[in-house]
């Protein structure tokens, strides 16, 4: 992991720029009953993808925490933001997408699209910070692991071309 690197700090908390640790994201993912939302034999491997990651600190304890995945210049996502239930109620999960979008806005050379998926009961937290689904519509599905390539895809390179 790299260093930290403390990016804002509140009279109540530290956000600090960094991606959450394998334990930190699973201690709130326990607090919130998400502990089935995630593949624990692969978070590591995961976490290791995260373009940027923040942590919200209180009192020496993780209470908050967010990831940012995507290409690093056009297109980003924000997943994972996820705050303990004793610390929910008074803006952090907001400064957390702040943190995410300023650091977004530094990063990206020119306009970047920036998308996340959210439950119901966040749809307001993101419409306060200027998401919505306007003209766009998303989608997503499941892709299940293989050992092999679908059979559409036996013999042929990355380009379609047959590979014989």
């Amino acid at each position: 992991m790299s260093e930290e690197l403390q990016l804002e700090h509140h009279p109540d908390v530290a956000l600090i720029g960094r991606r959450p640790t394998v334990a930190e994201l699973e201690e709130l993912a326990r607090a919130v009953d998400w502990i089935d939302h995630y593949d624990w034999s692969s978070i590591g491997a995961a976490l290791d993808g995260t373009l940027h990651g923040v942590v919200a600190v209180r009192d020496g304890a993780v209470v908050g925490a967010a990831r940012l995945l995507g290409d690093g210049v056009k297109y980003f996502t924000i997943h994972d933001v996820i705050v303990h239930p004793d610390h929910q109620g008074d803006g952090l999960a907001s400064r957390i997408i702040d943190h995410l979008l300023a650091h977004i806005a530094g990063v990206a050379p020119a306009r970047a699209w920036v998308g996340l998926f959210a439950s119901p009961d966040a749809e307001s937290l993101y419409n306060a910070h200027g998401f919505g689904s306007e003209e766009m519509r998303g989608m997503w599905r499941w892709v299940q692991p293989s050992g092999s390539a679908p059979e559409s895809m036996r013999g042929r390179s990355a380009t379609g071309d047959r590979g014989d």
